[in-house]
């Protein structure tokens, strides 16, 4: 699963806000379900904010109503559920990020780990579903079956997106296998609380 992760560097890319005629915010390293973060969508492919946390256009009620835990989607089974059904189909996105955490260890004494990318390559590409709720654009972050050496920290993870599976991805292809291709690494990490950001979040720390 993917439930914090960190905002790209897009600065110096083809990418970068100024360019894209969004307003920039600050970089974070703990971004979390509920807060607003950059997809890109659509044809021709733009860039949009989007609140982390898919709630569907049936959705009737406040956003506060929205109970459901929608910020990740299972790819195996996302086009079948009601709350992603028309995401599938009609709202296909890219959710660019830096790298992710996840925690390893028993219940009170979880150590958190980050993971990046290993090549050359700064940013991960996560497929991710876009939804409509009124004037709102909602998002969630589609996760597989874990591969290569995120086994040993989760049995999920995100669907980490090659650039060819990138353009499959936005197509609409219904292929449930991708995300098994981007090098990645990961290193312990001290713990941090919910508030916590910067940079130094990602420094590694001893495994003593």
């Amino acid at each position: 699963m993917c439930g914090r992760f960190i905002d790209p560097n897009l600065r110096g890319t083809e990418f970068e806000h100024s360019e894209l005629k969004i307003d920039p915010f600050a970089r974070r390293f703990n971004v979390k379900p509920t807060q607003d973060v950059l997809i890109f969508g659509g044809m021709p492919l733009e860039v949009m904010r989007a609140r982390w946390g898919l709630v569907p256009s049936w959705h009737k009620g406040a956003l506060s109503d929205w109970k459901a835990t929608t910020f990740n989607a299972r790819i195996e089974d996302a086009q079948g559920k009601p709350a992603f059904r028309a995401a599938w189909r009609h709202g296909r996105c890219l959710i660019p990020a830096g790298g992710y955490y996840e925690w390893t260890g028993p219940t009170g004494s979880k150590h958190p780990h980050v993971i990046l990318p290993a090549g050359n390559a700064e940013t991960l590409w996560f497929a991710g579903l876009a939804s409509r709720w009124q004037d709102l654009i909602t998002c969630t972050i589609m996760t597989r079956t874990a591969t290569g050496a995120i086994t040993a920290l989760h049995g999920r993870m995100p669907v980490i997106l090659n650039a060819d599976e990138r353009d499959m991805w936005l197509a609409g292809t219904d292929a449930t296998d991708l995300g098994t291709s981007v090098p990645l690494r990961h290193h312990r990490v001290a713990r941090f609380g919910l508030q916590d950001d910067g940079p130094a979040l990602i420094e590694p720390v001893d495994r003593r």
